[in-house]
């Protein structure tokens, strides 16, 4: 591992929407590398990727899983990433350590709504990309269609580098339009053999037209091919032709798209030399930049295994052989057994062991150096999104961000004895899911899971009994409403009263107002010293985002408002920070009150595909659901609608609209952001 040289590393990911065969994809890139000794199939359970038994028995991954492989002498790290929008956090923080991706669309549906959302998280983080449009063989397949579609709906500006070989059954292959020449994908082989060989006369003027358009995108977008096309146009030579697709991919200019079949093995290889030839390598991004955690100034650490440490731990997985905790390692090196620094907790971790991953299997190693993806056993007191470091040479990277849940259920174990052991299961899978949340209702006392979908509560539900063996009762799913307010308010209180034969006293004055960047509060300290001691000043700015998160009357938590503290009073012999925060409760509560609450409730986009003939029926029932529709493609087959509704309006919608379309119907929801409850609703929700 030590030996391998840092540019023949490739650190990518799989990345597409559900069902476009991001997972058949990678089980057909394992078998041609020779990482499996057969091809596991998603639809048999048997793909080597989906190894947890809910992944298999659904068909769909879940969980993002790694594995790597080796192709023309570079190791591939490879991350297959879930497709379904409730797991977009597998998305967000497997992109966030990865080079580079390789984004699956269907020859069929082109780009689909989780499509847009893996893309403008790669955009988000920078992520230089090609495509493959895969299905090619299926009926309705259309590869302009499917690439027209990604120049609309994703504003990308794509270059063909292969057309298709063929349509829909009668697909044969690809035509490689950098080296103008057929790639035959052999059927008895399982598409192992490849032959190369001349283009079809019938195809022949055609790929040399989409030659032609491919150098003139690289012309217009790569500086370095101008003048090469301007000299040789068409007879440019294949390695200025990859030297231009290389740079303009890497500096996200361009986007090289393929296509074929993976499920009929057609088109795999030449992904793999993309990969290879296109994408980067960790010494081809940019500098890690991160700041130092003593005065916040800014730190920058190359892809150097001489340089300090500085790895950042992206996810975590509990395991009854030992936790795993995923790293990218940006600079420096890991050693087996060495200790490292966590700049967040201020604690030092052991690294007990560390492996290769190939799905749930391990492979050991010695030592990992920048640019590596391994999994670490032996972190305590390290959660996704911390960095390790060097005590000596402290860092600290841009953490992650995750979506908020926007729906919970009640859950509570079978015997109450089992309480303690279901609060530990629970914290497990927080830890391990950012995107899922977990409480103890005040007033109840029941125990509320929170989620992004109600998918990701069932699949979460069904991993407590599963892989924890505990039998749990649950809820109906209901919706995780929250709280902000609409004017402005200043409140005083004072806390003056005898408890446990002392008398208790503080003072507080405040202010709120809205404030839609504040996430959940913003807290801005005003006080003056010499009113209130500086000692008590941590206890007020906690006991106002505690009381916030509590929730007013309703009980729901309260965001997107800026608290500034102005002022307060104290006493020598009689205040703490018991009366502190009893008094910033207090206020708090006081000024939210005047400042008028607002309920507010999560909406989705939503993007349904319909057959025309159900399209009236379909809308119909939407605008029973207060949706407001932003675009109906009505001339397209299927046709498109997309739209905006509210998440209490959709539960068990599937069901729904399977019956309005005789099941040929499909749609997605992925969380938009929060809007007010109107006064109608508000009323039948007899809150």
């Amino acid at each position: 591992m030590a030996r391998l040289k840092r540019e023949h590393i490739r650190n990518i990911g799989i990345i597409a929407h559900i069902d476009a065969g991001k997972t058949t994809l990678t089980e057909r890139i394992l078998f041609y590398t020779e990482r499996a000794h057969r091809m596991g199939e998603v639809h048999e359970g048997t793909a080597k990727m989906d190894y947890l038994a809910e992944e298999r028995e659904r068909g769909i991954t879940i969980t993002s899983a790694a594995t790597n492989c080796h192709w023309r002498d570079h190791r591939i790290s490879i991350i297959d990433t879930p497709g379904h929008v409730d797991f977009t956090v597998e998305v967000e923080r497997s992109l966030r350590v990865l080079d580079g991706a390789v984004v699956v669309v269907c020859g069929v549906a082109g780009v689909q709504a989780q499509s847009e959302t893996v893309w403008r998280q790669a955009d988000h983080y920078h992520v230089p990309r090609v495509v493959f449009v895969n299905k090619l063989d299926r009926v309705g397949a259309d590869f302009e269609r499917a690439t027209r579609s990604i120049t609309e709906r994703l504003g990308a500006k794509i270059v063909p580098i292969q057309m298709p070989w063929g349509t829909e059954k009668g697909l044969l292959g690809a035509i490689d339009l950098v080296r103008m020449r057929a790639l035959r994908f052999d059927v008895e082989s399982l598409g192992k053999e490849v032959s190369v060989e001349e283009i079809p006369d019938e195809l022949r003027e055609e790929a040399q037209l989409a030659r032609m358009a491919m150098l003139e995108v690289l012309a217009d977008e790569v500086d370095a091919f101008t003048e090469v096309y301007l000299e040789h146009e068409s007879d440019a030579s294949d390695e200025a032709v990859l030297s231009a697709l290389r740079s303009g991919t890497l500096a996200t200019r361009i986007v090289p798209v393929l296509c074929g079949s993976a499920f009929h093995n057609i088109g795999v290889q030449p992904v793999l030399d993309a990969v290879v030839e296109l994408l980067p390598s960790p010494l081809d991004v940019p500098a890690t930049t991160g700041h130092s955690p003593h005065d916040g100034k800014p730190l920058v650490r190359h892809a150097d295994p001489d340089e300090p440490l500085c790895a950042l731990l992206f996810k975590t997985i509990w395991d009854n052989q030992g936790d795993l905790a995923f790293v990218r390692i940006y600079s420096g090196r890991l050693k087996l057994a060495e200790q490292v620094h966590n700049p967040r907790t201020q604690k030092v971790e052991r690294i007990n062991r560390l492996f290769l991953m190939h799905a749930d299997e391990r492979e050991p190693v010695e030592e990992a150096l920048a640019g590596d993806i391994v999994a670490v056993v032996g972190l305590k007191h390290s959660a996704t999104g911390d960095t390790l470091c060097p005590k000596s040479d402290p860092i600290v990277l841009e953490g992650l961000t995750y979506p908020e849940p926007v729906i919970s259920m009640s859950v509570e174990p079978y015997s109450l004895k089992d309480k303690d052991e279901l609060v530990r299961v629970l914290t497990l899978l927080a830890r391990d899911d950012p995107s899922f949340h977990w409480a103890v209702h005040e007033e109840t006392g029941q125990m509320l899971i929170s989620g992004v979908g109600e998918l990701h509560l069932e699949i979460l539900r069904h991993r407590i009994e599963r892989d924890f063996k505990m039998t749990v009762r649950v809820g109906e799913p209901r919706v995780s409403y929250r709280q902000t307010i609409k004017g402005t308010a200043e409140a005083e209180a004072v806390f003056d009263r005898e408890m446990g034969n002392k008398v208790l006293y503080a003072g507080v004055r405040l202010r709120v107002e809205p404030d839609p960047s504040a996430a959940p509060v913003k807290v801005v300290n005003e006080l003056d010293k010499d009113e209130v001691p500086r000692l008590f000043h941590p206890t007020i700015e906690q006991s106002v985002v505690a009381t916030a998160s509590g929730g007013l009357e309703l009980g729901y938590p309260l965001g997107q408002v800026k608290v500034t503290l102005l002022g307060g009073s104290a006493r020598e012999q009689s205040s703490n920070d018991v009366a502190f925060g009893h008094a910033s409760h207090m206020a708090f509560e006081k000024a939210a009150s005047a400042a008028g609450p607002v309920l507010l409730e999560p909406v989705m986009d939503f993007e349904i595909s319909c057959p025309q003939d159900f399209l009236t029926g379909v809308t119909s029932d939407l605008a029973g659901r207060r949706a407001r529709v932003t675009s109906l493609s009505a001339e397209s087959e299927p046709a498109l609608i997309r739209g905006v509704v509210p998440l209490a309006e959709i539960f068990g919608y599937s069901t729904t609209l399977r019956s309005l379309s005789q099941g040929r119907a499909s749609f997605t929801v992925e969380p938009k952001a929060y809007e007010p409850v109107p006064d109608a609703v508000l009323k039948r929700l007899k809150l």
